[in-house]
């Protein structure tokens, strides 16, 4: 059975959001899936940090904003802004890269009220989290645990399908039997992106469904991703 957005149909009256910063070198830009790759397997390594975890500090944080909307916030950045940012506690993964293209860093942190925000992530810009679209997952299907599916139906930008995949990587791990999580965990949880034809994404069925509300980038309520193990 397919669910769709579990815990997600209601929101606190001030929001939360997991605010997320992916890396944009100037001179060694990163790939858009290897940042879309890199975002989603960000967000369950934070929500399996210890910190994160009954006793961790950041646990109390955590549970109130999942439930509520698990809305995310990507923004971007590079230099000594961001290793300001990092001061405030995170975690972090750095994944893939090419000859031409350097490799994606997502970086993760606590989660809060959307505003106000801390000074070190106010001042990370939201717009201009676009990468370029060069070439598919180099992830094969049996290193991967976790496979997320972008919809063929929509067109998103990097930081919209990273926050999209970011949603599907954490329905899954929150959604699967115990063992399928301790298999992923000692995986290092690999994953992969696909974007299947529209025919296959018409006849299949998976376990997470990702139903964004249309705020942004799509009109209305529109399944943008789905992910299976």
């Amino acid at each position: 059975m397919t669910e769709h957005m579990r815990r997600h149909e209601s929101d606190h009256e001030v929001p939360w959001s997991l605010p997320i910063v992916v890396r944009r070198s100037k001179t060694n830009i990163a790939r858009h899936i290897d940042v879309v790759e890199a975002t989603a397997r960000a967000v369950v390594a934070f929500l399996d940090d210890p910190r994160s975890q009954p006793e961790g500090d950041w646990h109390e944080a955590v549970e109130y904003w999942r439930d509520g909307a698990i809305r995310k916030v990507v923004r971007r950045g590079d230099g000594q802004k961001l290793d300001d940012a990092r001061a405030l506690g995170c975690v972090e993964v750095t994944f893939g890269g090419t000859d031409d293209y350097g490799p994606a860093e997502a970086v993760v942190f606590p989660p809060g009220p959307v505003e106000p925000l801390p000074k070190e992530l106010k001042k990370l810009q939201v717009g201009g989290t676009e990468f370029p679209d060069e070439g598919g997952t180099s992830v094969t299907a049996d290193m991967a645990v976790v496979t997320i599916e972008l919809s063929p139906l929509v067109t998103l930008t990097t930081g919209k399908a990273a926050a999209q995949c970011g949603h599907g990587a954490q329905l899954a791990y929150e959604q699967m039997p115990a063992e399928v999580r301790d298999r992923w965990r000692e995986a290092g949880f690999s994953l992969r992106v696909v974007t299947p034809t529209k025919a296959e994404w018409a006849n299949s069925d998976r376990p997470v469904s990702v139903v964004d509300a249309g705020f942004t980038e799509v009109d209305g309520p529109t399944e943008t991703v789905r992910a299976w193990w």
